[in-house]
């Protein structure tokens, strides 16, 4: 995987998550803007992650280990949550599904 791929993953979980909560804060909020904005953000992951040119049942399954990271730590440092052990548990078996699905036919 290039620096470049990784790059890109981050770019596009960062739009997702991001998008995301804009959309929360604006349904939460009444505010059709933010829902409106929140959905402009989600179409653009769409179109980031797959700048990388993968299959897509792999593209898919390692960014989802990249995404689930960013959406912890987004709601760890931005939302200020308190992230259980449990699920800092579930992340590394995420992450480890991630790994196997970009490296495991080099076994």
């Amino acid at each position: 995987m290039t620096y470049l791929a990784w790059l890109i993953f981050v770019g596009a979980a960062a739009l997702e998550v991001s998008g995301d909560a804009v959309v929360r804060m604006g349904l939460r909020g009444s505010r059709p803007f933010f829902i409106l904005t929140g959905c402009v953000m989600l179409g653009c992951y769409g179109v980031v992650v797959n700048a990388v040119k993968w299959d897509f049942s792999k593209l898919l399954g390692v960014y989802v280990a990249i995404f689930a990271l960013v959406s912890i730590l987004f709601g760890r440092f931005v939302f200020k949550e308190h992230i259980p052990a449990t699920t800092w548990i579930g992340l590394i078996i995420i992450i480890c599904g991630g790994m196997i699905i970009q490296f495991g036919n080099r076994m």
